[in-house]
């Protein structure tokens, strides 16, 4: 694969490990991964977008990966992806459930910019079921969510539930 920047956007309310793990190995076929927090005022977050931000720059950190940029975004993805001279933007796809939307997806950005392609990476096994969703489902039910987020993001969470 020629060089290229790649975008991996989503809103990260919480980064789970599942999302550690796309992004590690987006980071090793592309030499940038910016890794796009979404604004997503549609959505009730855990964390403010600036608190998603900071834990996703203390998540790569504490993963020790290389060539990721932790940027926060609002708008139009494939607008956001040009600005940054980005080629790709990359998706985890962890169930058939999960396709039909990501096609569809890719479909419109391919529309709005055809030099941008989608690229999907395979959600490995013992991430399958996890989202931030269900992170969020059990910590607020007082369940030990480290075996589904960074440390980083634990603690954080574990300071909102008290």
């Amino acid at each position: 694969m020629r060089e290229m920047t790649a975008v991996y956007p989503g809103t990260f309310d919480p980064i789970t490990n599942g999302h550690l793990d796309i992004l590690a190995r987006a980071a090793s076929v592309f030499p940038h991964v910016i890794l796009a927090v979404a604004e997503n005022g549609g959505k009730q977050p855990m964390f403010s977008i600036g608190r998603r931000v900071s834990l996703c720059r203390d998540a790569v950190t504490e993963a020790g990966l290389e060539g990721v940029e932790v940027r926060r975004f609002d708008g139009l993805l494939v607008r956001f992806a040009r600005s940054c001279g980005a080629g790709a933007i990359v998706r985890g796809l962890r169930a058939t459930s999960d396709f039909e939307y990501e096609f569809q997806l890719a479909l419109t950005n391919r529309m709005l910019d055809p030099l941008i392609e989608s690229v999907f990476f395979m959600t490995s096994k013992q991430y399958v079921f996890l989202s931030s969703s269900t992170a969020k489902e059990i910590c607020r039910y007082g369940g030990d969510v480290h075996r589904f987020v960074p440390d980083c993001v634990a603690r954080a969470m574990a300071d909102l539930t008290g």
